[in-house]
């Protein structure tokens, strides 16, 4: 009887893992077909608004052969003084390009901001291509606050792994 049940919780568990993987590749996937490192990625202000609201979910895409253009909402990294990074979802403003090299330099404004964002820039006078994540595509309106309480209530990501792997191991197949 106890090897029946230690087997059982070896297979639950095992199970749990696989469901955790699965997910894992659905997203890697996305981001191969995206051609995007982090091809969903969940508002987290309100500069965009009415455009978007804190806590829409986006999916980018990161193609060669569509390049940025004014209008495009983008998400962009610019590295800040502590090493740390914060993707940033604004709209192409305006686009500079330099004759002689076709090197591009954007600069971008959030719906509703007052001002454009050199100031987030970090010393850069404009944005380069290389900052660039990825182009929205489509969005979810508000499905990305579970994230946001999850990043503000870190308890409950916990609480929310420890239920998910209960489930899992009570779960009878």
């Amino acid at each position: 009887m106890k090897k029946a049940a230690i087997r059982q919780l070896l297979l639950q568990s095992l199970s749990f893992v696989s469901y955790m993987a699965s997910g894992l590749m659905i997203y890697k996937g996305l981001g191969l077909l995206c051609n995007c490192g982090s091809p969903i990625v969940v508002v987290l202000s309100a500069s965009m608004e009415p455009a978007m609201a804190r806590g829409d979910l986006l999916l980018l895409t990161n193609h060669a052969g569509a390049p940025n253009m004014i209008g495009d909402i983008t998400i962009y990294n610019v590295p800040a003084g502590n090493g740390s990074e914060t993707p940033i979802v604004h709209r192409v403003l305006e686009i500079h390009t330099e004759p002689k090299t076709q090197t591009r330099a954007i600069m971008t404004k959030g719906d509703n901001n007052q001002v454009n964002d050199l100031g987030l820039y970090n010393g850069q006078p404009w944005l380069q291509e290389k900052d660039i994540i990825g182009k929205v595509r489509a969005y979810m309106p508000y499905v990305g606050y579970a994230t946001i309480a999850m990043n503000d209530f870190p308890w409950l990501k916990y609480a929310l792994m420890g239920g998910l792997g209960l489930l899992a191991v009570i779960q009878q197949e």
